[in-house]
């Protein structure tokens, strides 16, 4: 059994990031691999309903990052360590470094208790901290994806925040790419559909997990 592989996509909102998960399943799936599609907050049922007191509900800094967290655990436990143990792939449209990067970066919270909920909530239970395998990081300037945002549906909370708040966010995803380097594929995002999604099939294929 090939063992599982565990792929986060991150960027500010408007970087097009989404437009990639399923073209990146696809490309697996032609691969023979078994796979979970997913997202946070979100991907189990008591997730997605914290997803919308996430999204819609105001609440300041540490409440937001405790909802999040709190999503993350039940997704982490019902979802995606099951899927690793069978050996699936699994590809999550944001994982804790959104949590960084908006309620660290965004909202101003302290970067070392976000660091704390993420030992504990990402304690697998066999002990080991559960970290992606590759996040596929689409860098975007933030009033470029205010554009592209403009008109497109009625925002939540955090889409419907100034240019000045995202760029908080950019910066904050810039730290922790810097932190784990590593694990961070850099994508630019700001150039045509096909161009970035050679990036992003490339980063995978550099690690040697598709042909």
């Amino acid at each position: 059994m090939k063992p599982g592989l565990f792929i986060t996509f991150e960027g500010i909102d408007g970087a097009g990031k989404s437009t990639h998960v399923e073209a990146l399943a696809a490309a697996f799936r032609q691969a023979g691999r078994a796979l979970v599609v997913t997202r946070e907050p979100g991907g189990t049922p008591v997730a997605e309903q914290l997803r919308v007191l996430a999204l819609g509900a105001p609440m300041d800094a540490l409440a937001e990052a405790l909802v999040m967290f709190a999503a993350r655990r039940d997704h982490l436990l019902q979802v995606i360590e099951p899927a690793l143990a069978r050996g699936d792939v699994v590809l999550c449209d944001r994982f804790t470094d959104a949590t960084f990067a908006y309620q660290g970066g965004g909202r101003g919270f302290d970067w070392t208790v976000l660091a704390q909920l993420e030992r504990w909530v990402q304690r697998t239970p066999a002990c080991e901290l559960r970290e992606p395998h590759l996040t596929l990081l689409f860098e975007l300037a933030p009033e470029v994806a205010a554009t592209r945002l403009a008109g497109a549906r009625a925002p939540d909370k955090f889409e419907a925040e100034p240019v000045e708040f995202f760029r908080r966010v950019a910066q904050a995803y810039a730290r922790r790419a810097q932190e784990d380097a590593a694990r961070f594929a850099r994508i630019d995002a700001d150039r045509p559909r096909e161009a970035v999604w050679n990036s992003v099939v490339g980063a995978v294929r550099e690690r040697g997990w598709l042909a």
